[in-house]
């Protein structure tokens, strides 16, 4: 049976290949919720960052970065649902918003369970590497 193949801008990848770099990823809601209601919420997280893996993926980058991009994006999640947590009126809001705002000319959200700079910039790097992807993705309409 052939490859289920996605096209997004212009990389074709395979799902197979999307499995393959983060295996668990259909996981990830559960494993960054509070309580059942964040499962929901980081399922659309999940759903608003697979397509930027799929793009990283189709840029013929290292499996080190690969993998340190995608772990980023871990991050990135958890800190959106935490600040959920701190705010509660955040989840009215869509979270492509969330998202959006949570990624600045800087980089992205400070880590609150991290304290390393290294750590943090690694992090910048990733959601400014995604900053500039939506920004492109919403240029092109």
């Amino acid at each position: 049976m052939g490859a289920k193949v996605i096209k997004k801008a212009d990389a074709i990848v395979a799902y197979e290949d999307l499995a393959a770099y983060c295996p668990d990823l259909a996981e990830w809601p559960k494993r960054w919720m509070y309580e059942d209601r964040d499962e929901a919420t980081g399922e659309q997280i999940v759903a608003c960052f697979t397509p930027f893996l799929q793009h990283l993926l189709g840029l013929g980058l290292s499996r080190k970065t690969l993998r340190l991009h995608r772990d980023n994006l871990w991050l990135l999640g958890g800190e959106l649902i935490r600040d959920l947590w701190d705010s509660p009126k955040l989840r009215k809001r869509p979270i492509e918003e969330l998202i959006a705002e949570a990624l600045d000319e800087e980089g992205g959200p400070l880590l609150t369970h991290h304290e390393s700079e290294e750590e943090q910039r690694s992090l910048d790097s990733t959601c400014g590497k995604y900053r500039r992807y939506l920004q492109q993705r919403q240029a092109r309409g």
